[in-house]
């Protein structure tokens, strides 16, 4: 048994470590280390019966009080304002804040909220959490703090820039996806938000991730702009041995586009929240997967080692893309993943799933390290993540605008297919119209090149490859990879085009 003063100098040491606002990311790490080293206890479910059956719609009418958001009353830049639990939401998410005088919990409150049209009993809801929060902070007018980012479910969560509308989300980690034997999803269980000073930029976040395999402490890194940035830095254990473990993993919505329609009768041209993969490879190479809606599910992949960057983009802004007027697809932020320091070998995986509608996000991608951290030990890794549409992220070299695709020979239509493929960029707006442009193509055996032929664009001032192909076997995906060249200079980014199943 402790003597009375040891515990009373224990006691005084942790208040005095409290008091001192010292938390940090290396707090969060231990606790992630600590829960590494323990079996994974599933949360208990605290709803009560009210609130797990709401509907979608019941749910959203259940809306937090602004005039209760953190820091309003002290006018700080930032404001934070939670959700309630219900709905999908099961499990709590516990919050704290991080001021100069320590670190304090903050309390679900029923009185936080309006419960709308919902009769709800608040004696039933003592001992709930917050399913998330959300952050808000002046990016389109000095007299209106915006909504800027979210996190809400599992470990999700979507940021936006000046003038855009949510569309493409991340995650903190990605495990086992698209493998038979189930993916898994770990969930922020813990947040520390750090109050911010009376004209901060920035705001500091920090989490905890737990899921029955792997534990992670993170720390983001938060400024909002025309660009939103958030430094994200991550310090991973795993409990056991996972199969595929996906870092800085980005989820989207692709429904049909200029590539890839489906026979959908739909008045709008395309719907999507992102059309494209990017990936900047550590050689220097640029390469744009377009985005398809397969009809079985299609994963593919791009061998890397230490990438410069990758991400998930949404490259067609025009309105008349979309038409429309309640979606606005053409402000979804694309995401730009900018690793820091190196990662080594792996593969930036896509995966993608059938989705019969515009409702599910059914695209996925993220990195694939060639060797997974061994249990109990840490993997750290940090990253940029860049919400952009003003601002994209784009080779010096000519990029795709569209790949479109139809009939292969429209006069009498037979079972060839055409794309035309469209780059446009400085390199090739300052080259004479007459310059000798050469379409490079290359198809594997699935795929046979009846014809390509490059010529200039005399509406964009850029080039356009159109590319005749046949496939050999309708029953398999056949894949094609194409640039443009003048002589021994490369011209453009790689178009790397996965011809799925009909």
């Amino acid at each position: 048994m402790a003597k009375p003063c040891a515990v009373l100098l224990a006691c005084i040491a942790l208040l005095v470590s409290t008091a001192s606002g010292a938390f940090g990311f290396e707090d969060v790490a231990r606790r992630a280390k600590e829960l590494a080293a323990s079996a994974y206890k599933k949360p208990d479910v605290n709803l009560p019966k009210a609130l797990q059956e709401l509907t979608y719609d019941q749910y959203r009418d259940i809306r937090f009080k602004p005039d209760r958001s953190l820091w309003r009353k002290a006018k700080l830049p930032f404001e934070i304002m939670f959700f309630h639990q219900g709905l999908y939401y099961n499990y709590p998410v516990a919050m704290h804040e991080i001021t100069a005088d320590g670190v304090h919990d903050i309390r679900f409150d029923p009185d936080l909220f309006d419960y709308g049209a919902n009769h709800i009993d608040p004696k039933e809801l003592k001992g709930l959490g917050f399913a998330g929060f959300r952050v808000h902070y002046p990016i389109n007018s000095p007299k209106y703090k915006d909504e800027v980012l979210v996190f809400q479910g599992a470990s999700y969560f979507r940021a936006l820039g000046k003038g855009q509308r949510y569309g493409i989300s991340a995650r903190g980690l990605a495990i086992d996806t698209a493998l038979m034997s189930g993916e898994e999803f770990p969930r922020f269980t813990e947040f520390w938000v750090e109050r911010p000073a009376p004209q901060a930029k920035e705001l500091r976040i920090y989490a905890l991730l737990d899921s029955p395999r792997a534990t992670g402490a993170y720390r983001f890194l938060l400024r909002p702009g025309v660009d939103t940035v958030m430094d994200v830095r991550v310090e991973l254990y795993l409990r056991q041995n996972v199969s595929k473990l996906g870092l800085a993993p980005l989820t989207s919505m692709y429904y049909f586009g200029e590539n890839h329609h489906l026979g959908i009768d739909d008045f709008r041209p395309e719907v999507h929240d992102s059309d494209g993969l990017s990936v900047q490879a550590g050689t220097g190479e640029w390469i744009w997967r377009p985005l398809v809606n397969p009809k079985r599910l299609l994963v593919t992949s791009f061998a890397v080692n230490n990438p410069l960057g990758f991400g998930v983009l949404q490259r067609d802004r025009s309105f008349f893309d979309y038409e429309d007027l309640e979606a606005r697809y053409e402000t979804r932020p694309s995401v730009w993943i900018e690793p820091k320091g190196n990662w080594g070998g792996g593969r930036i995986e896509l995966v993608q799933i059938p989705t019969p509608d515009e409702t599910n996000d059914n695209i996925v991608a993220y990195f694939v390290p060639d060797v997974s951290p061994a249990p109990q030990q840490p993997y750290d890794f940090e990253y940029r993540m860049l919400w952009q549409m003003e601002n994209a992220t784009r080779p010096t070299l000519a990029y795709v605008t569209q790949s479109r695709r139809g009939h292969g020979y429209l006069r009498k239509p037979d079972d060839s297919i055409a794309f035309m493929i469209d780059f446009e960029g400085d390199v090739l707006r300052h080259l004479p119209a007459n310059t000798p442009v050469q379409g490079v193509v290359s198809t594997d055996s699935n795929v046979e090149l009846i014809e390509a032929n490059a010529y200039h664009n005399d509406v964009t001032n850029g080039w356009r490859l159109a590319l005749r192909v046949k496939r050999q076997d309708d029953k398999k995906p056949g894949e094609m990879r194409a640039f443009l060249r003048s002589g021994g200079t490369t011209l453009s980014e790689t178009w790397s085009y996965i011809l799925p199943v009909n």
